[in-house]
């Protein structure tokens, strides 16, 4: 039924959802102190789905492309240590080093991890979205001025996505699918799909 009334809107609202209510964690290797009390800002990660137009008698019809992922950014207050600095900092380098053109890090440990947890008003965890495979490609420069009070210092860290999910996702992309094996038909075939941390693994029995 659709809302007539101030009332009807305030049950469908329920209060909203506020953006200052979230938490933020990133796990690499070289470790990340205190992220999640020092993070001043954070984004809900976003993706796109490309598009093709297949042309047809004077008309375009629309097909799905490639799904691309957007960087993601976090703006960090400055602790007195530069603790949390110094940690993406040393990701960085690792990376790939200031002076020469080397990388401490494999294919796999270059990556790290991270989750932004929108809040509700009771401290209570509404959604989780779980940032995969990331890495920083921007630490942002942090300002000076004689001339700045009243403030303190921030920066902002950019990273590279290879892919997001949510704990409510489906199929594919969802965590509690890992590990489970799925069994599909295809063509009087019985293929065997495995899908877990290791990857994904495919086994086909024929009659």
């Amino acid at each position: 039924m659709a809302a007539t009334n101030i009332h009807d809107f305030k049950q469908s609202f329920k209060g909203g959802v506020r953006p200052n209510l979230f938490r933020v964690s990133i796990q690499h290797l070289v470790g990340i102190p205190n992220i999640e009390f020092l993070c001043k800002a954070a984004q809900i990660p976003s993706s796109t789905i490309g598009n093709i137009d297949v042309p047809f008698r004077g008309r375009q019809l629309k097909v799905p492309g490639d799904r691309t992922f957007a960087d993601w950014t976090v703006t960090i207050l400055n602790d007195p240590a530069f603790a949390i600095r110094s940690s993406f900092e040393d990701w960085s380098a690792k990376i790939t080093h200031h002076a020469v053109n080397v990388s401490s890090l494999d294919h796999s440990s270059v990556y790290g991890q991270a989750q932004v947890l929108q809040m509700g008003r009771g401290g209570n965890v509404l959604r989780t979205y779980r940032v995969e495979d990331i890495y920083p490609t921007e630490i942002a420069a942090i300002d000076l001025g004689m001339d700045t009070n009243d403030t303190v210092e921030e920066y902002a860290i950019t990273f590279a996505v290879n892919n997001w999910h949510s704990d409510l996702s489906t199929g594919f992309d969802s965590p509690s699918h890992n590990g489970i094996e799925w069994s599909i038909g295809v063509a009087n075939k019985n293929v065997g799909l495995t899908v877990g941390s290791g990857g994904v693994g495919i086994k086909a029995t024929f009659p």
